[in-house]
């Protein structure tokens, strides 16, 4: 979706809603440094984090320069210039299954300050980025949460899950075949220059994930700080096949807990970020993580929750799985472009009446699934207009098979992470022809589980 992130309008509703309360409603201009490091440090706050150093200041406000960045400002404070409110957000892919991409909106750096708590700023922000998405063309939203409970009544669904795993190094015996390839130690800045290619085919291959963008691989390598604390306690490894090809690599850091300091145990390699573009380079990199001498547990975050790893050591028991969470949230707007983008597993065809009560992807859509699962989707009727339109589409019989459900249900199933079926128990699909359950499941299957490995 190229084009410049300032020709966007500002929403006249979330304007009017904001001035409405005395509080002013700003895009910030990329230009102007200072507009940009007092949204940083509004930023910050809301997420409570540690005034930024001059490095990791410059490297936010480089990050934000490129993305189109809205703060809610009250004139009446002592520092007027700080926003209460912020929000920040730009146009990316998102991988769906079948190797493709679709256009993407995401949303990010949602605060609101505890001063100016339930006057509507967080409605006013999240409905103005929905009118954003779709003027940049948008097929849906998307956003990881901090708090469950906030974005569903916007028409967001859970659609990737993330996990933590704990491996008990000690009690691991590696069963599976070793790679061809080698792992080697390399320099944070020697691996900037290999980690974007890297990265890009990792994200490709699994369903959920997003592009990265230039401050995120600085950040998770130090490389913006190299000297800093954090930078200096970082390790990388790559992992080469054997062909002396890059396929992958991880960045990781030893952590002490503190108590008795001869006690191997109480050493924990944790990492946060792993990228492999095949799977040979996924296996040789977790076996390098757990051969680790003088390390008692190797500790992963927002691993997937279909790891390989219970697959390839003798004692699957030596894994914890923990902190199993709603990952990432999408918002489908357009279902016609966001339905057509990902592959199915198999051929068939399925009515879908969507409800969607701020009417972005309302209506009822047909959908024909060839046998290499190729989608071809046609809106059987325009959006209704009022409720009682909803509920006299909702009354009528469904042509062939045919699911009702709602933009939140339909985000969802989207990559596959939960199953119509599952859904239908909870209430929350309805199946209008026997049948189509089945064939829904089957066909909104996902071959590899969606997975987001990084916070947005």
């Amino acid at each position: 979706m190229p084009f410049d992130l300032r020709d966007i309008p500002l929403d006249p509703k979330a304007e009017a809603a904001l001035a409405a309360r005395g509080l002013e409603y700003r895009v910030v201009d990329p230009g102007d440094r200072a507009a940009l490091e007092a949204w940083v440090a509004a930023d910050r706050r809301g997420f409570h984090e540690n005034r930024a150093d001059d490095a990791e200041l410059a490297r936010e406000v480089s990050v934000f320069a490129d993305r189109r960045v809205h703060g809610v400002y009250d004139p009446t404070l002592d520092a007027p210039e700080i926003p209460v409110a912020t929000v920040a957000s730009w146009p990316t892919g998102l991988s769906v299954p079948g190797g493709r991409s679709v256009d993407g909106w995401a949303v990010s750096s949602v605060t609101v300050a505890p001063t100016h708590r339930r006057r509507g700023v967080a409605r006013a922000l999240m409905e103005g980025e929905l009118q954003n998405a779709v003027a940049a063309g948008a097929a849906l939203a998307m956003l990881t949460a901090s708090e469950a409970t906030l974005y569903e009544r916007y028409g967001f669904a859970p659609a990737a899950r993330a996990a933590t795993v704990e491996v008990a190094r000690r009690r691991v015996e590696w069963v599976a075949p070793l790679e061809p390839g080698r792992v080697q130690f390399v320099a944070p800045e020697v691996m900037r220059t290999a980690a974007a290619s890297i990265a890009r085919r990792a994200v490709a291959r699994t369903p959920g994930e997003i592009d990265r963008w230039p401050g995120l691989l600085d950040r998770m390598l130090g490389t913006h700080a190299p000297d800093s604390e954090r930078s200096r306690s970082i390790r990388v490894a790559r992992y080469d096949d054997r062909h002396d090809q890059p396929q992958g690599f991880v960045v990781f850091r030893v952590r002490h807990d503190p108590g008795d300091a001869d006690n191997d145990d109480r050493s924990v390699l944790e990492f946060d970020f792993l990228a492999a573009a095949t799977d040979e380079a996924e296996r040789a990199l977790w076996r390098f993580l757990t051969e680790h001498d003088l390390i008692g547990r190797v500790r992963g975050r927002l691993r997937s929750v279909d790891e390989p790893l219970p697959w390839l050591i003798a004692d699957r028991r030596a894994i914890t799985v923990s902190d199993v969470v709603d990952h990432l949230w999408l918002r489908i707007l357009d279902p016609v472009a966001a339905l057509e983008a990902r592959r199915y597993s198999g051929s068939g065809s399925l009515v879908l009446d969507i409800d969607d009560r701020q009417g972005y992807a309302a209506g009822r859509f047909e959908i024909e699934f060839s046998a290499k699962g190729h989608a071809e989707v046609h809106r059987a009727e325009s959006a209704p207009a009022d409720a009682s339109a909803r509920a006299a589409r909702r009354s009528r019989p469904t042509q062939g098979l045919g699911l009702r459900l709602g933009v939140a249900e339909l985000g969802a199933i989207y990559l596959g992470d939960v199953a119509p079926s599952l859904l239908a128990r909870a209430g929350r699909v309805v199946e209008t022809t026997p049948g189509s359950l089945a064939v829904a499941d089957r066909l909104f299957s996902s071959p590899r589980a969606p997975h987001l490995s990084i916070w947005f």
